[in-house]
């Protein structure tokens, strides 16, 4: 009886202490490749989205106000 409870609390901890945007290197990567097929980059462009893709920060093809 008293293990589901303590389960409960301690899983309850471990969720509180996750970030809720943390994912692996990999999992980034895909994302940045998904963004830039779906752009259709290719060449300087492309390794120049990917790269600040992976670096969160914002493409400089975005536009400002284009939206």
């Amino acid at each position: 009886m008293l293990r589901p409870a303590f389960s409960i609390g301690v899983l309850t901890i471990l969720l509180a202490a996750t970030p809720a945007s943390a994912i692996t290197a990999q999992q980034k990567m895909e994302t940045c490749k998904f963004g830039a097929d779906d752009q259709k980059l290719a060449g300087p462009e492309r390794k120049a989205f990917l790269s600040k893709c992976m670096a969160n920060e914002k493409a400089s093809s975005a536009k400002p106000g284009a939206q």
